[in-house]
């Protein structure tokens, strides 16, 4: 923005969930890089990214779903579970969609950061370093706090 203000960052994403005997389970993604490789709580997301005013939160939800898992976005009938701020100020939009995928498959996305800090050189991480498919109590111990609403809010759909 030119006028000096700064803009709200927002993202969407995708929740994958699966109905099981013992539950449903939630696709949560390991937020890859330095800063996360050795955290397990609160290192785990819904695969989302953020968007721009020229894409609607659900076609970013979409995109980035592909961009970070390497796989399309499900099909399926899309569950609102609505809107959370991030601890960071972020804007977080989020929708459930049941599917199933085996995380072996999985082929995430990358991006480019200088490592170490003011080293001047550039390495190149994945954006989710693992997938796994998690109940909703224990997806609730290692979620990016924020996100734990969106938990709460499919269970409470299912």
């Amino acid at each position: 923005m030119t006028d000096g203000t700064k803009r709200t960052k927002r993202s969407a994403g995708l929740l994958l969930f699966r109905r099981t005997p013992t539950g449903p389970k939630v696709l949560l993604g390991h937020m890859g890089g330095p800063f996360w490789a050795r955290k397990d709580a609160g290192a785990w997301s819904v695969p989302k990214g953020e968007y721009g005013d020229d894409e609607t939160p659900w076609d970013a939800a979409r995109r980035e779903f592909t961009e970070e898992l390497g796989l399309p976005a499900p099909d399926g009938t899309p569950l609102p579970l609505g809107d959370t701020v991030q601890s960071g100020g972020k804007h977080v939009t989020v929708w459930a969609v049941e599917g199933d995928l085996d995380p072996a498959d999985v082929a995430p996305g990358t991006f480019t950061m200088e490592w170490p800090r003011g080293s001047g050189r550039t390495a190149e991480f994945p954006e989710l370093d693992r997938v796994a498919w998690f109940g909703l109590d224990a997806a609730r111990g290692v979620v990016v706090t924020a996100q734990t609403v969106f938990l709460d809010r499919l269970a409470d759909h299912l």
